[in-house]
């Protein structure tokens, strides 16, 4: 992917684009997300939860999280240490321990790794596992198997694709939070990436 089309994927600034493509295309290499419908389904959802390649921590403090035994914050402070970071926003002392594990970095004990506030304020390394981060959650949600099933040749919005799309939305939000937002950001990089792009019509949700 080249950065002016990462820049239509992902809604983003030319600069944001820039700066994220190498590790961008790292993680779609790691995580085989290498055909067309692949990359703007996942594209659409990280540019989502990250706004446009802007974000890599969660807004909010976290505090909303602590003591969420599903996401494993079982000691005091640990909704706030493990705050939704990297471009899908992980949450929790679960994940960032999976992610520990998966690449032989300690996120638990250093999660700002992770990210840092926003792209601005980011080193290389945050970064990189905000991008790898998030290749790690979509791979392991097998999220790439519901893009496989969307009909390039028919409309996102609408009948089987919505559908299959809508599917992948939950497994990166848990519900359907900022769908059409979602939707119009697939449609925007579909106008530059997908082979099928000159039947492609873009509209404003």
């Amino acid at each position: 992917m080249t950065s002016t089309q990462l820049q239509a994927v992902a809604c983003s600034t030319a600069a944001s684009a820039m700066i994220f493509l190498p590790y961008i295309n790292a993680t779609f290499d790691r995580y085989a997300i290498h055909t067309p419908q692949r990359q703007l389904c996942f594209m659409a959802q990280v540019a989502h939860e990250s706004g446009g390649l802007f974000y890599t921590e969660e807004l909010a403090s976290g505090a909303a999280y602590e003591g969420r035994q599903a996401l494993g914050n079982t000691q005091p402070g640990d909704g706030v240490k493990f705050k939704g970071r990297g471009l899908i926003q992980i949450t929790g002392r679960n994940n960032y321990q999976l992610l520990s594990e998966a690449f032989n970095v300690d996120f638990v004990s250093n999660p700002q790794l992770l990210g840092g506030k926003n792209i601005t304020l980011c080193s290389p390394d945050q970064l990189k596992y905000a991008a790898l981060s998030a290749g790690w959650f979509w791979d392991r949600a097998k999220l790439n198997g519901f893009a496989d099933k969307i009909n390039p040749k028919q409309p996102i919005d609408s009948g089987a694709n919505l559908e299959y799309f809508k599917r992948i939305t939950k497994g990166v939000n848990g519900a359907y939070n900022g769908l059409p937002d979602r939707l119009h950001r697939y449609m925007q990089g579909a106008a530059v990436l997908s082979p099928l792009s000159s039947n492609v019509q873009i509209t404003t949700l």
